[in-house]
């Protein structure tokens, strides 16, 4: 027997058990890294931040650019089981240590410790799609793609916790807040996927079969040239995080009505009677995180006939979709669009889950950690960029977005298929 032959003749019960495992850890990252948009327009009230303070607080959880090619290297030479253990354990610790921090510097020194540590993700799609037979590989990866969306419905439950002011005590001079407590929250995922991986689950057998292949590989022939696509393509689509991270903002500045650019003159919340957004605000963000929901049934359902290329394809209609939220001149039409925008996006997420994936050997597993690091530098920059113009001019960020979709949804064009192939 072939490994694969081997791998579909077992598939049963704990293939299901390891999606809902490798699913929450799945979770977990989405979770640490929107929980910052959530207890922004707070945090920033309480810790005296400026846009360009929440700028650099909303990038600093990507530094797991970092993380995603450390641990992708190291689970090439000492297991998938034992980095995702380390990494998710430290990525909850950290996170949740943040919640003590009475300065923004140390707030930001422990986002950015849990960021540049973190980034387990490629690890936890290697070691998933090692497991998965090739007739359903595709969609297994776009069914634990799927885990992001409840992570992100997770992080939106923020509405729950974040306006109960009457949820803070005093801890020496440290006044304990409703966002603290949040931020606590969120590092139960990371911390609970670490427990799970430590106690339950086996080492990949592909990796116990294969030898390591050095990251440089990836851009030699036959791979140099799918290898910059990616390049582009990650880039491309990760610089829309600095919009999706900004959300809750533009649409607590929407309150009053009319289009969150148009509405500057309210620029931070240090200048509001209330550090607490209104519930819709919040609940604004949780309709858009459940708007994902169609746009993943749908991968999970073609994804295996269509190929991921041909799904990339939705990145064009992202595009479109970012362009009409900068046109649009009301509250329920921005939101409207939004949901869209997140709907159609996530499918070309999940394309790219599987694309990434299956173009490259399993002792590359290194090599979606490079092409989620390059998506993590585009996400920063994009933070830092929605967090110097969000109050001059929120038109050329959102602008700067649905191009660089525009690009990457045409340069996936370039790709080449991989319906069903064989893990090599």
């Amino acid at each position: 027997m072939t490994y694969e032959e081997a791998v579909e003749e077992t598939f049963g019960l704990f293939h299901w058990l390891l999606l809902v495992v490798c699913g929450w850890a799945n979770a977990s990252d989405a979770v640490e890294i929107l929980c910052v948009s959530f207890l922004l327009p707070t945090a920033r009230c309480d810790l005296l931040l400026s846009s360009t303070d929440g700028g650099l607080l909303t990038a600093s959880i990507f530094l797991m650019m970092v993380g995603g090619y450390m641990w992708g290297y190291l689970a090439d030479q000492k297991g998938r089981c034992k980095v995702l253990v380390v990494s998710l354990t430290v990525n909850g610790l950290f996170g949740g240590l943040a919640s003590f921090a009475p300065w923004f510097w140390l707030f930001l020194l422990m986002r950015f410790i849990s960021g540049i540590v973190g980034g387990s993700i490629p690890v936890i799609f290697s070691y998933f799609s090692e497991f998965m037979p090739r007739v359903r590989r595709g969609a297994m990866i776009s069914a634990l793609a799927t885990f992001w969306m409840a992570g992100n419905i997770l992080a939106a439950l923020a509405w729950l916790v974040i306006p109960k002011t009457w949820a803070h005590f005093s801890l020496g001079t440290l006044d304990f807040q409703s966002w603290r407590l949040f931020v606590v929250l969120c590092s139960v995922p990371s911390i609970t996927s670490a427990i799970i991986f430590k106690l339950f689950m086996p080492e990949s057998p592909k990796f116990l079969m294969e030898g390591l292949v050095p990251i440089k590989k990836i851009f030699k022939s036959p791979l140099r040239s799918r290898s910059i696509t990616l390049t582009i393509i990650f880039y491309s689509i990760s610089f829309y995080y600095g919009l999706w991270m900004w959300f809750p903002e533009l649409f607590a500045r929407a309150e009053d009505g009319g289009s969150p650019c148009a509405n500057v003159s309210r620029p931070s919340a240090l200048h509001n009677e209330s550090c607490y957004p209104v519930k819709t605000a919040y609940m604004e963000g949780f309709v858009i995180a459940v708007s994902n929901l169609p746009g993943n049934i749908f991968t999970i359902l073609v994804m295996d006939s269509t190929g991921g290329k041909a799904l990339l394809g939705s990145l064009l209609l992202s595009s479109l979709s970012v362009f009409l939220i900068y046109v649009v001149q009301t509250k329920a039409q921005s939101l409207v669009l939004s949901c869209v925008f997140s709907g159609v996006s996530v499918i070309a997420w999940n394309a790219l889950d599987v694309v990434g994936t299956e173009l490259y050997p399993t002792q590359l597993s290194s090599a979606l950690g490079f092409f989620t690091g390059v998506g993590r530098v585009a996400a920063i920059t994009g933070n830092l960029v929605f967090g110097k113009l969000v109050d001059a001019n929120c038109a050329v960020p959102v602008l700067l977005v649905s191009a660089l979709l525009l690009a990457g949804g045409l340069v996936g064009l370039l790709l080449p298929q991989t319906r069903q192939t064989e893990l090599t």
